[in-house]
């Protein structure tokens, strides 16, 4: 149950005002005043590897703890408006095909964590939602989400952006489609589908004020920041490393477009590497200045949000192993296809 938080005034207005400003202010600065503070006042050079690597490692921490908290906050209002109850309402009934179309754009706007998979898994199971439009669901939903989409326009902008979130809904699509036609619900635990869910659907955030949605936004930044800082830390750690000491050949000789199991490489890696999508995009950025091409790095990426095996682990507590089997297989098979696709196409 929600709790009313106060009543709008100008406060509240001056306030989320004043930290656009200051969002956008240190936004724009961050570069150049790490450049200067480093280059110029500590001294290092920048060229050199010590100096960018120590420069890339406070840029980017900066530049990623901004993105993270603009835009967790401005998603987390408008997904205020979409409980999960009311998706579960969406999707139920549907045909597969079309029903696998609207879990996967659904899986954009309402981008569950992996924590989230397992509870939201029975609650579409039990509603009547097909297992293979369920899967498209949980496909997207932590494959495409907010955190992936605004680093990857950050750190490369539209064109790769646009391409990792086309393959993503694509794989969640065809994979969602390809299981829910092979029928396993039977490697689906019994107790699943023993669920009911009675009356009427409720709609929890449907009475929240918009001061509601606001502090809403807020607390969730907070609880999102201090659950991944460490992930972060190491993630952009090892992405200065590599940025400012690995050998300019060392993932070229392993992972370059003239190795033709690159891609095969990075999905393998990928999985146990898993931080989440802002620990990993440092490193994809590191990788990507290096020379790796983008088919390649959109595979690693991808592997690490989709196929990560907390999710995996906790998804075992509702899909039997041969299930959970399939589909890593589906996905992976997805991932890799599209890597190889986007190596063929794009430029070095």
């Amino acid at each position: 149950m929600t709790t009313r938080l106060g009543r709008p005034g100008l406060r509240l207005s001056l306030g989320v005002a004043g930290a656009s400003v200051a969002w956008v202010a240190l936004y724009w600065v961050n570069e150049p005043f790490w450049t200067w503070l480093i280059g110029e006042a500590a001294g290092l050079d920048l060229e050199s590897r010590l100096g960018s690597g120590v420069w890339f490692f406070f840029y980017d921490m900066i530049k990623i703890a901004l993105l993270l908290t603009g835009i967790i906050f401005v998603v987390t209002v408008l997904r205020s408006f979409m409980s999960v109850e009311r998706t579960r309402a969406l999707l139920g009934g549907k045909r597969e095909g079309v029903g696998n179309v609207l879990a996967a754009l659904l899986g954009i706007v309402t981008p569950f964590c992996s924590c989230s998979a397992v509870p939201a898994f029975i609650g579409f199971v039990a509603a009547g939602v097909p297992l293979g439009v369920t899967m498209s669901f949980l496909i997207a939903s932590p494959l495409i989400n907010e955190v992936a989409i605004a680093l990857l326009l950050g750190l490369f902008g539209p064109g790769p952006t646009l391409l990792y979130v086309s393959a993503g809904v694509s794989i969640a699509i065809v994979a969602g489609w390809v299981i829910g036609r092979l029928r396993l619900e039977r490697w689906v635990e019994p107790f699943v589908f023993e669920t009911r869910l009675r009356g009427q659907v409720i709609d929890s955030t449907a009475h929240l004020t918009w001061p509601d949605r606001v502090q809403l936004g807020i607390d969730e930044v907070g609880t999102i920041l201090r659950k991944i800082w460490p992930y972060l830390l190491v993630g952009i750690g090892l992405g200065a490393v590599i940025h400012g000491w690995a050998p300019e050949n060392f993932f070229a000789t392993y992972a370059g477009r003239d190795n033709p199991f690159a891609v095969l490489i990075a999905v393998v890696v990928g999985v146990p590497l898993y931080s989440n999508a802002a620990g990993v995009l440092p490193l994809v950025d590191a990788l990507h200045d290096k020379g790796l091409p983008m088919g390649t790095l959109l595979a690693f990426m991808m592997a690490t949000v989709a196929l990560s095996l907390p999710e995996m682990i906790l998804l075992r507590r509702v899909l039997k192993p041969k299930l959970i089997a399939t589909f890593v297989a589906v996905v992976a098979a997805g991932i890799i296809a599209v890597g190889y696709l986007f190596n063929a196409v794009l430029p070095v």
